[in-house]
């Protein structure tokens, strides 16, 4: 009777949830003009993701495709048919039958406008600014910009914040698209960073003092599209236009995101997150980023004995230390419970494994990684089983430890 009232109440919930996706199923595309020419598009979207959709670039700061939109910058401002004055597309819903232009002579006026703002308080910071290569600011300026400014007054200032070691702040160079507050806010979930005061005493910081201790902190400054957050221990290393890329996979966190090195020669100067919507999206941890740092700076290159005499390390070879090692294990009476493994928090996951699979091999279970004892030695016990994406559909997760 119990198995009877459960397979009536599993088909009822069935039922309700297809109704349910029936009823905000994508709905029929409606007919649009983008610069004179027809396109049908999904009626839910914005003016600008309309016209991303079908390829017009439209310029923007503040959007991000990843957080809520706040139409603070007012760069993609487009021509709409009949409409009073240009339009934000990124915060303007399409309608059946719109007609949009994005470039006309209207829609460029009005974002040079837009620009001669934006720099009207903009520091000339180019030659010495970390951004200087890889700016939003200067990029779209040339395309939308006006030759000459006709702002004469004095230029505001604004002080630097202490947020930590990762970011380095000049606020002077800051537009306020928000990104940082958004990101801060709807990624991470700590309301730290905020906008203060008005007008043109507008500045974003945290609202008291303090140190921003986030482990995404560092994609504040991948979102920042000015100079106002950069990469502290990447700061004044080098330029972009010196450095070659490859991708590859983050090895220091459990996901295994997708990440891009950039180097220049042999050495790598910086890490940074590549777009994987299956795994890591497109942020990745402070570890992962900074990592590299390990390449060449307090790096063991040769193992090191300790003489009982002086007690000073001193340094040996690969094949001696493999020896002394293996003799060690092997001299052990009982492996299963003399021999015990330690691993530390900056290990990468290679490594572990590793180290792992020699403890399995000897039928030892005393492997601790951070005083937490790891059992699994078989591959379906470690991995996660699901995809990602997946966790969002579940109907119960249950998270232990």
């Amino acid at each position: 009777m119990l198995n009877k009232n459960l397979l009536i109440l599993s088909k009822t919930m069935r039922n309700s949830k297809n109704k349910i996706l029936k009823q905000f199923s994508t709905p029929n595309p409606i007919e649009i003009f983008i610069n004179g020419e027809k396109h049908l598009v999904d009626p839910r979207m914005t003016i600008f993701q309309a016209c991303h959709s079908v390829g017009v670039v439209i310029p923007r700061f503040c959007y991000h495709e990843k957080l809520s939109i706040s139409g603070n910058c007012r760069m993609c401002l487009v021509e709409v048919e009949k409409a009073p004055k240009p339009v934000a597309s990124c915060t303007a819903q399409i309608a059946p039958g719109m007609k949009i232009f994005t470039e006309s002579e209207k829609t460029r006026i009005a974002r040079g406008g837009v620009m001669e703002f934006l720099l009207m308080n903009h520091p000339l910071d180019c030659p010495i600014c970390d951004q200087g290569g890889e700016c939003d600011l200067q990029d779209i300026y040339m395309g939308y910009g006006f030759e000459t400014s006709r702002y004469n007054e004095y230029k505001r200032a604004v002080e630097d914040k202490n947020i930590g070691p990762i970011i380095t702040t000049n606020m002077n160079r800051c537009i306020h698209c928000t990104r940082c507050v958004r990101f801060a806010e709807e990624v991470i979930g700590e309301n730290e960073l905020g906008t203060m005061g008005r007008g043109k005493a507008t500045e974003i910081g945290t609202y008291v003092e303090k140190m921003f201790t986030s482990e995404l902190s560092g994609n504040l400054a991948d979102l920042c599209p000015v100079g106002a957050l950069s990469h502290g221990p990447y700061a004044f290393t080098s330029r972009p236009h010196e450095l070659k890329s490859v991708n590859s996979i983050d090895i220091m966190e459990s996901i295994i995101p997708s990440v891009e090195y950039n180097y220049r020669g042999p050495e790598i100067m910086r890490c940074l997150p590549k777009i994987h919507e299956l795994v890591n999206d497109e942020w990745i941890s402070d570890k992962s980023r900074y990592a590299y740092d390990g390449l060449k700076r307090q790096r063991l290159t040769t193992p090191l004995i300790k003489n009982k005499t002086t007690s000073q390390f001193e340094e040996i070879t690969w094949e001696e230390a493999i020896k002394i090692a293996s003799y060690k294990i092997s001299s052990l009476k009982d492996p299963k419970k003399d021999l015990i493994g330690l691993i530390g928090e900056f290990n990468n996951i290679e490594e572990i494994i590793a180290t792992k699979d020699l403890f399995s091999k000897l039928s030892n279970d005393n492997f601790l990684i951070n005083n937490y004892p790891i059992k699994g030695s078989q591959r379906c016990e470690y991995l996660f089983n699901r995809s990602i994406p997946e966790v969002e559909e579940l109907d119960l997760l249950l998270l232990v430890g």
